[in-house]
């Protein structure tokens, strides 16, 4: 199945080479049929986000609809798949959420790219708070958010998209923004990733068909080549426990697996709907069990392989999914960009 083309009307490097997850106009959505990678086009202008009301009344909630439960309360919720958000404007709802991570503390935060801030649910789908993705050194100036990660301090890293440029920024969990540094724009999707035992920030660029491994202060340690000749689109990525870098390929249907020093070392996957196969990869993530979960757009499903690329099993979705993560207590998160919510699996 080919997925649909995705334009959006956005706010749309990398140094170095190689060694070693309703504010302002609404976007023009237009889907067709199509086998190029999903990107964006077209210019904004800056928007300033005025956030009133922030943290959200106590149980406090919204869910656009729950499965296995027989009333709202937060018990019966907790039994069954929970979804919340729906299309409209902040808090409480998205528009385009994409990527996602969920806390130690079983706090779900969201990439909402077009109203702009990172929203902030329980994983029983309460609305808690949220905050705008201001880019430090610039005023009041927002980014839009594309995918976001944590790393073993507890801050959060996002990477995102402003007129001029693309930016990775550092914030608090309360959406203080720390540190920041740019990148060149892209007309892609990127994903962001740290890896836990240095601390570097991974960041795709499917414009060079590569990941850009920086310091915190934005220094560019390597960039890793994906396969050359092939149009891999690398968009979303993620670093396992042994530090090792998996990259979805959105053109290749494949993920691809290298070594922190950038070594390849194999991919899996392939076109197709088959058991072991992929159709249009998107968010990707690792579990300490050291399988792999991989969001499969095309086929609307999210397939869990082995450490090593061998078929797990299937987890039906009933949707596109976009982003994925997997909660302290094993809950399975995924974006749906198309429906503009956000699922919560009690299990995988």
């Amino acid at each position: 199945m080919q997925p649909f083309h995705r334009q959006v009307e956005c706010l749309t490097g990398i140094p170095g080479d190689v060694g070693g997850d309703k504010v302002g106009t609404d976007p023009t959505v237009k889907e067709e049929d199509r086998k190029t990678p999903r990107q964006d086009s077209g210019s904004g202008s800056n928007e300033k986000v005025e956030v009133l009301g922030t943290e959200a009344p106590e149980q406090e909630r919204y869910t656009a609809g729950t499965e296995g439960a027989t009333s709202g309360s937060a018990g019966d919720l907790k039994q069954g798949v929970i979804t919340f958000g729906g299309e409209g404007s902040y808090p409480r709802k998205f528009r385009f959420p994409c990527g996602v991570m969920v806390s130690p503390s079983n706090e779900i935060f969201v990439a909402d790219e077009y109203n702009m801030p990172i929203q902030v649910h329980s994983t029983e789908g309460v609305y808690l708070r949220h905050f705008p993705t201001v880019v430090p050194g610039t005023g009041d100036k927002v980014m839009r958010p594309r995918d976001v990660c944590m790393d073993g301090n507890g801050t959060l890293w996002v990477v995102g998209r402003e007129e001029t440029a693309d930016h990775v920024v550092q914030y608090s969990t309360d959406g203080t923004a720390m540190a920041g540094f740019d990148v060149k724009k892209s007309r892609y999707v990127r994903g962001i990733a740290v890896d836990m035992r240095t601390n570097h920030i991974l960041v795709t660029d499917a414009d060079q068909g590569a990941v850009h491994v920086f310091r915190p202060d934005g220094s560019l340690v390597r960039t890793v080549r994906l396969p050359r000749g092939e149009k891999t689109d690398p968009w979303y990525i993620t670093v396992n426990g042994e530090g090792n870098i998996l990259v979805s390929g959105w053109g290749t249907h494949c993920v691809y697996v290298y070594d922190e020093s950038g070594k390849f070392l194999f991919q899996f996957g392939g076109e197709g709907s088959g058991e072991d196969q992929l159709d249009y990869p998107c968010g990707i993530c690792t579990v300490s069990s050291g399988h792999i979960l991989v969001a499969d757009f095309g086929t609307e499903r999210v397939q869990i392989f082995t450490r090593h690329g061998e078929f797990v099993r299937t987890v039906p979705t009933g949707f596109r999914p976009e982003c994925l993560a997997v909660g302290p207590e094993g809950q399975l998160v995924v974006t749906d960009w198309d429906k503009y919510t956000v699922t919560v699996f009690p299990n995988y």
